[in-house]
């Protein structure tokens, strides 16, 4: 496949499309995405990076290294306030609940995609221990995890107001149905999804918590589809929101390619270890294990101290000198090549 190039060398929109859709079939053809019991120390990665990125999104102050010492000890380290800890411990509480979600192999889709009962889950997972001690200040009746608001909510900065908190229900009802359709002809899924995703934004249908559960909803719907999770990353705020506004605004483009780059990037988690032998250039991303996460793959690679690749779509290096790094533990900077 060619890829064409647009922009500093970044892959064109329908190209990242396509590498999404031919890293799929790859990944089809030796056996499908694994389930967490499987590959654990990619599905550990991806669930460190996610509750990081995804409650950071929404002003969690909790860094990487803290998330990853909660989840890993149940110790809580730093001295940030109690809520921050209890959001994250109840983000990859229901990240892990998302993950082990995915269908049998052996069907041929899953059927329904998504329920309310999963949906008002994935909020009582999300929101429930922050709210036990700590619950946003006049809930009113029926505002509990899982339950919709009873509230109508201010125009979002782009204008765009959620409906009447009477509108909610009627509106998850045509949601869902859309959840659970398959793309129209000539979309492909990830853009399909991307409609879905901006669509319960829109609704916004709880009290709190709308985005961190609309994340998650969307990488079940993602793992149901036979894909990858999506990460969308903290210092991608501002292009995210941005790219919900334009959806508002009926142009779901930039919201669909974020989510296939973020895809694409978590497919080759799995993908390309696989495939690749141990002295075989892969991204970063591929070569990240539980003990070290993409992210200080790359800073190791910025200063020398991993052996590594810089090439025109980021750094890449091999199973053999990310082994010698994590093994040496150096510090020293290394020759590149």
């Amino acid at each position: 496949m060619v890829i064409t190039k647009e922009g500093r060398g970044r892959p064109s929109r329908v190209s990242i499309y396509a590498a999404v859709e031919q890293a799929t079939t790859e990944l089809n053809r030796i056996g499908g995405l694994p389930r967490p019991d499987v590959a654990g120390d990619i599905w550990a990665g991806i669930w460190y990076e996610e509750t990081h990125n995804s409650t950071a999104i929404e002003g969690n102050m909790l860094i990487l290294k803290e998330v990853r010492q909660l989840l890993e000890t149940g110790q809580a380290v730093g001295d940030k306030q109690l809520a921050e800890y209890l959001e994250v411990k109840g983000y990859a509480e229901a990240a892990e609940w998302v993950y082990a979600q995915g269908c049998d192999r052996d069907t041929e889709r899953c059927d329904p995609y998504i329920t309310v009962t999963e949906l008002r889950e994935i909020h009582t997972r999300v929101v429930g221990p922050v709210w036990r001690v700590q619950p946003p200040d006049d809930l009113l009746p029926g505002e509990t995890p899982g339950g919709f608001r009873q509230h109508n909510i201010k125009p979002f900065p782009g204008g765009m107001t959620p409906p009447d908190f009477t509108d909610v229900p009627p509106q998850i009802s045509d949601w869902l149905r859309l959840g659970n359709s398959e793309p129209e002809p000539g979309q492909t899924v990830i853009e399909h999804l991307a409609l879905v995703h901006a669509g319960f934004e829109r609704i916004h249908p709880f009290r709190d918590g709308n985005g961190r559960t609309g994340r998650l909803v969307l990488n079940l719907l993602l793992v149901r589809h036979g894909l990858a999770p999506a990460i969308i990353y903290k210092k991608d705020r501002a292009k995210y929101l941005r790219a919900l506004d334009r959806a508002d605004n009926g142009d779901h483009g930039l919201l669909g390619e974020m989510i296939a780059r973020a895809v694409k990037d978590c497919l080759d988690r799995f993908l390309l270890p696989a495939l690749g032998g141990p002295h075989q250039l892969l991204p970063l991303s591929a070569l990240a294990t539980k003990s070290v996460s993409a992210l200080a793959l790359r800073r190791a690679a910025e200063r020398n101290a991993l052996r590594a690749v810089r090439q025109s779509n980021g750094w890449y290096s091999t199973k053999t000198w990310v082994s010698s790094y994590i093994r040496t533990g150096r510090r020293k900077a290394v020759r590149r090549s």
